[in-house]
């Protein structure tokens, strides 16, 4: 690495920031590449990058520590701060030449007002206790409307907030609550054991990055079950497949027993997607399943499948599916229908809405 490469990668961060884009590719035989508005874009004038150049670039942003960790893994998680903004980055290989991606994070948490969320979201920021799931797609602004969330809770509660991320994105200044930010690999070994720990801290709201394996998925359901109220993220297609997913993690001999928890916990699953706004920019289009009792007796029941129908049916307690989010979209000139189509459960249902 060289004062040159530095220089070369402080450039490129820079056209990120002032492109407004979500992240940054650095892949040798490629251009160093920005995705704007959910679509790729080569910056301009840029060369095509060669193997050595491009493990240069990547290489200038990490620590000594982490380029270790590199070496033997090959593959990292990490973020950074430049220029008083955060970057999340995972450096890989790829046909034996290092690669990375950088996630530009929004140097100030946006409110959910902000963020165009539905008004709903406040009401799961002011629990005492329960379970609350964000699924979707990689890059589609679950960890964006976690962190909104938690801070809507920092901002207006005194609590005791513990967050355990991988790695950690948006910072939290103190506000009304203590916010104490574990980061894997740094300030813990794993997210289940970080978990169990969190039990002898005191904690009032945890904040689970990811629910990856079941050590992770059974403590967080432990932590709510206990009085807690705990927000993650999972990834499934929509919010009604989320409940399946977390119980095919389990033995079978063991789904009867978490099933039971998942019905005494669940607050909400929100399922998002971010598409391309027909005027520039991006729009949320969020899927709600609020677990109301009949939510509740499926789950219990293990009749998960019919969360369908009651997703189209209770409008009424703020629930609603993503194709008619989709259609709505639609219908009010926010988002084009070729981009809506690829998000729909059923297309031709999403167009007879429309129609």
């Amino acid at each position: 690495m060289t004062k040159l490469q530095v220089e070369r990668m402080r450039k490129y961060l820079d056209a990120t920031i002032a492109a407004r884009a979500s992240d940054l590719h650095i892949v040798a035989n490629q251009p160093p590449i920005l995705r704007i508005d959910g679509h790729l874009q080569a910056i301009p004038n840029e060369p095509v990058l060669t193997a050595d150049v491009a493990a240069g670039l990547v290489s200038s942003t990490l620590r000594p520590d982490l380029a270790r960790k590199l070496m033997n893994r090959k593959e990292i998680d990490y973020s950074f701060d430049y220029d008083h903004h955060r970057y999340r980055g995972n450096a890989f290989y790829e046909r034996g030449n290092l690669a990375g991606a950088f996630r530009l994070i929004p140097s100030k948490i946006p409110t959910l007002t902000e963020l165009g969320l539905p008004p709903i979201l406040e009401r799961f920021t002011l629990l005492k206790q329960g379970f609350v799931i964000v699924t979707g797609p990689t890059g589609h602004g679950k960890s964006t409307t976690l962190a909104s969330m938690i801070d809507a809770i920092n901002q207006k509660r005194r609590e005791n907030i513990i967050t355990i991320e991988d790695p950690i994105e948006y910072v939290f200044k103190h506000a009304q609550s203590i916010v104490s930010q574990r980061e894997l690999g740094v300030d813990t070994d794993s997210f289940g054991r970080a978990l169990k720990s969190s039990l002898r801290e005191d904690p009032d709201v945890i904040l689970v990055g990811e629910m990856r394996d079941l050590e992770t998925i059974e403590a967080a359901l432990t932590l709510a079950e206990t009085g807690h109220l705990v927000f993650t993220t999972l990834h499934t297609n929509d919010a009604a497949q989320a409940p399946e997913r977390i119980l095919s993690v389990f033995p079978a001999h063991h789904q009867s027993q978490i099933r039971a928890q998942l019905a005494n916990t669940l607050s909400a699953v929100l399922s998002q997607r971010l598409l391309p706004r027909a005027r520039g920019g991006r729009v949320a289009a969020m899927e709600i399943l609020v677990a109301n009792n009949a939510v509740k007796s499926l789950i219990r029941e293990n009749k998960a499948h019919q969360l369908y129908s009651i997703l189209e049916t209770s409008a009424a307690e703020g629930m609603i599916s993503l194709d008619k989010v989709l259609a709505d979209l639609v219908s009010r000139g926010e988002v084009n229908l070729d981009e809506a189509l690829p998000w729909a459960r059923d297309q031709r249902a999403l167009k007879q809405m429309i129609s």
